[in-house]
């Protein structure tokens, strides 16, 4: 039994231990955000890794809830012991799987186990803190009570993650506070109850608490070089940049004259050869229409495709559509990313609008001459949804009558079934005329792109009449023409509801990556 001498008042034990299942509430949404969100930014497929992270979490909270009944006694001490392994194995556990992508094959094991232990944790959790503050409530009241402030933690970790965590300290600094935030819960319990715990006799209590205090706070202090030594192992060049924005990781790497930019680990461009890409994605649509004043780009936050739309004289107005400000400001700041993009930002014709591309296509109601899609792959719910037939039909409410809409559509040769969809999609959108076309990308392999319009698309007219390094009228008849191992037949198109492109893309790139 406990010590009853000198206990604290009950108002003040109350208050404490109400303190303290807000924070259980708040730091168990926090833990499976976490996980959620680095399995995703490793692994793709989002959803998946969500629903794996969420379901696993759900079931061990239940055997954790059912192992509670077997503590009898002694619950206070079992309540704080708890708190510190929680913090631990919690605060660890972005570090750990990093750690496990990096340096082993066992990333699924891994985190599988860790979601295991922190949902037995979190199941213990609960129980008995309402087997403790039994004695102040009645039943009735004292369910209430824990489960209202377990729900309302849980609602300020939705918006503590996303607003405040991961824009301001990324998913490494957070997994640390949220485990400093378990141990402190466990530190302050154990302090406010040092009488009736009676100390003396639990002198391994403390210790254990302060040890993990004092390692989690040193790594938060030291993860700049935890992430950059991580960091090296993952990206084959010199990091000069890494930054957690709202909405990714954004990393800048260099290697003599060969500057790279990543998104989420996802390579965006390369210096030495991105020019390919971004001159067949713009060049080809550009030279099929005599109308070009007004452009639309969706994507292309690092300003290449911009730049390559400029050389046209003809060309008055420019609206970039890129969700997240931070890139669009390593565009217009960052020293090498505007020598790469001759300081197109810089452009009095472009106005950049940092918003989601599905939304300003629904909200809009301008008409454009050609819209360009530069949009990441479709490697995740979220992004998947830009390559949906809901997606191109907003597209095509936006295009002028002469007006061509161009995507980037992935690999036709490592993830054909994908490059096909989005083809199949553009048709089911009701574009009349569909017209797919690829370009070898020494950094991408082999890239495709897929031009749609209301009007014919003549490949015999297309003439570029502009400065160039890899298209021109001599040779861009041939990127329209596939060989047979690149064709494939019976393919879905991709839609809000039925995603198919997600799928399709996870496969055609899982044995290259």
């Amino acid at each position: 039994m406990e010590n009853k001498a000198h206990a604290p008042s009950p108002t003040f034990e109350s208050a404490v231990l109400l303190m303290t299942v807000f924070v259980v509430g708040l730091c168990t949404i926090i833990y499976e955000l976490l996980i959620g969100s680095v399995s995703s930014y490793f692994l793709g497929d989002s959803v998946k890794q969500f629903s794996i992270t969420i379901g696993l979490t759900m079931t061990a909270m239940g055997i954790g809830t059912l192992l509670s009944r077997y503590i009898q006694e002694h619950l206070l001490r079992w309540f704080i012991t708890i708190e510190i392994l929680l913090g631990v194995v919690g605060g660890f556990s972005v570090p750990v799987l990093f750690a496990a992508y990096s340096y082993t094959s066992m990333y699924y094991p891994i985190m599988v186990s860790l979601i295991l232990v922190i949902g037995i944790f979190i199941g213990l959790e609960i129980p008995l803190l309402t087997r403790i503050m039994e004695k102040h409530y009645a039943l009735r009241a004292n369910i209430s009570n824990v489960l209202s402030l377990d729900y309302f933690g849980a609602f300020a970790a939705t918006l503590l993650f996303p607003f405040i965590l991961l824009p301001f300290f990324g998913i490494f600094k957070s997994s640390l506070i949220a485990g400093g935030l378990n141990v402190a819960v466990g530190m302050f319990t154990l302090w406010c109850f040092r009488s009736i715990l009676d100390l003396r006799n639990l002198r391994m209590l403390p210790i254990a608490a302060s040890v993990a205090a004092i390692i989690l706070v040193g790594m938060f202090w030291g993860s700049q070089s935890l992430i950059h030594a991580w960091e090296t192992t993952i990206y084959e060049d010199r990091v000069i940049y890494s930054q957690q924005s709202t909405y990714q990781k954004v990393v800048i790497t260099k290697h003599r004259d060969d500057v790279r930019l990543y998104l989420d680990g996802n390579l965006q461009f390369s210096s030495i050869d991105e020019y390919r890409y971004h001159e067949a994605l713009v060049h080809v649509p550009m030279g099929l229409t005599s109308h070009r004043e007004n452009i639309l780009i969706l994507g292309g936050g690092d300003g290449l495709a911009a730049r390559e739309v400029l050389k046209y004289a003809d060309v008055k107005a420019i609206t970039l559509v890129d969700l997240d400000p931070l890139v669009t400001e390593l565009a217009s700041t960052h020293e090498m990313i505007r020598h790469i993009n001759h300081e197109s930002f810089g452009d009095e014709r472009i106005k950049v609008v940092n918003h989601d591309a599905y939304q300003y296509l629904l909200e809009g109601t301008d008409y454009f001459d050609v819209i360009i899609a530069d949009l990441p792959d479709p490697k995740n719910s979220g992004l998947s949804r830009l390559y949906s037939r809901e997606f191109y039909k907003l597209a095509k409410r936006r295009l002028a009558k002469q007006g061509i809409f161009v995507t980037q559509s992935t690999s036709p040769f490592f993830a054909k079934q994908a490059f096909w969809s989005i083809h199949k999609t553009l048709e089911t959108a009701g574009f009349p005329f569909v017209a797919p076309y690829h370009a070898y990308v020494p950094s991408f392999g082999d890239w495709g792109f897929i031009l749609a319009s209301h009007v014919p698309i003549s490949k015999d007219a297309l003439t570029i009449t502009v400065p160039t390094r890899f298209v021109g009228s001599g040779n861009v008849q041939g990127l329209f023409g596939f060989s047979r191992d690149l064709m494939v037949a019976d393919i879905l198109p991709s839609s809000l509801d039925n995603p198919t492109i997600l799928q399709y893309y996870l496969d055609g790139w899982k044995y290259w990556n």
